[in-house]
């Protein structure tokens, strides 16, 4: 049995202490139904990960506004009644010991006009500059379309508001801390990419400019929640909804941004590596910019705790916090057919490895229905 005791050992995350570093990642699910309220399937599928011995749960990507997402039922965090579906989630998790983060989530030119809760919005589909990323189908719509055309925003700081409102409705339902979705080509990601930011403006250009809205809507969480219980997940090799620069570019662009970063001393900023999953073939090549993110980047994390994410297995996740990489390692489709992963890890227990990948994804219909390969995986016990 190898050797993976450092993956249980305790960490003080801000004023948290986590009782051990196997991490439970954000994973979309889309099983908010019947709208994008976290309903009783939600709670259950949580509070078994929490039992099941996560040292944090980072809820499932969030939306903070109304938005025409792929997926219909992604839950939200902007109105009242989110505020009360999250506190069940998060009692839920509380009552079994465990710690849970709200991920903040726009997706920017990744939603589409015609969605009908874009619709709701009464808001264009915004981004950086008026470029469509290519790919994307949205399935409920008529013709499947895929991304379109999205708005420049005149004013990115107009949308700052939005994140305040999110990090306050997270702080009334009861959740720990908040992470900033920075990665997989959603709206920081598109600003920070100059393949997607074609802007001349105090927000485009420079790395310091296209880093500048990321470092705003950090400064708007931390003013909220305190910068020891702020986050932020960054992809710096690209890839996924159609981002990614040359190598160099790549560089200095993250390592400017994850140095700003730093300098308030976050809770965490979570690495995510390259992996294939993620590096979609755009026009026949393979659109992410492969380099070693640990290598380039851990080393400029000198005030914030270094979380890593992608593929991991246990003796390498325990290997990395070995060599003083990283504090954790977050893990995601290890939990989606194995509620007790951590407890498993820990007692050398086999994986169940049968993940159902046609209901990874929910496809509406009524509660009852999002059980099915969401909380019917069972334990080792």
């Amino acid at each position: 049995m190898p050797n993976l005791a450092s993956l249980f050992q305790p960490f003080q995350l801000g004023p948290h202490t986590l009782r051990n570093r196997v991490l439970l990642s954000a994973m979309t699910r889309n099983r908010s139904v019947p709208t994008t309220v976290p309903n009783d399937v939600n709670v259950e599928y949580y509070r078994q990960r929490a039992a099941g011995g996560a040292g944090l749960i980072v809820a499932e990507g969030t939306l903070i506004t109304q938005q025409g997402s792929e997926w219909q039922n992604a839950p939200g965090l902007w109105s009242e009644e989110h505020v009360k579906g999250w506190r069940k989630v998060t009692d839920a998790v509380h009552g079994e010991g465990g710690k849970i983060y709200a991920q903040l989530w726009h997706l920017g030119r990744i939603n589409h006009p015609n969605a009908p809760e874009q619709i709701k919005a009464k808001e264009p589909v915004y981004a950086p500059s008026a470029i469509a990323a290519r790919g994307g189908k949205f399935r409920f719509l008529p013709g499947s379309p895929g991304y379109v055309t999205p708005t420049s925003i005149d004013d990115p700081s107009k949308l700052l508001p939005a994140w305040r409102r999110a990090a306050e409705n997270a702080k009334a339902a009861g959740f720990d801390g908040v992470e900033a979705h920075g990665a997989n080509g959603y709206l920081l990601s598109q600003f920070l990419d100059s393949t997607v930011n074609k802007r001349t403006d105090q927000w485009g250009g420079s790395p310091q400019n296209r880093g500048r809205f990321g470092l705003e809507v950090l400064k708007v969480l931390c003013d909220v929640w305190g910068s020891d219980r702020v986050s932020i997940k960054v992809s710096p090799t690209g890839g996924y909804n159609d981002v990614g620069m040359p190598l160099e570019e790549t560089v200095k662009t993250y390592s400017h941004f994850i140095t700003e970063a730093d300098k308030m001393k976050l809770a965490y900023i979570c690495l995510v590596r390259y992996s294939k999953t993620f590096d979609p073939v755009i026009d026949g090549q393979q659109r992410a910019t492969k380099h070693d993110v640990l290598a380039t980047y851990a080393n400029l994390i000198k005030q914030s705790a270094t979380f890593a994410n992608a593929n991991y297995n246990g003796p390498e996740a325990a290997k990395a916090i070995d060599q003083g990489q990283v504090h954790g390692v977050f893990f995601g489709v290890p939990w989606i057919a194995n509620p007790d992963f951590a407890r498993r890890l820990e007692q050398g227990k086999s994986l169940n490895g049968k993940v159902n990948f046609a209901t990874l994804y929910g496809n509406g219909g009524d509660i009852e229905a999002q059980r099915r390969g969401y909380t019917d995986y069972p334990t080792a016990d």
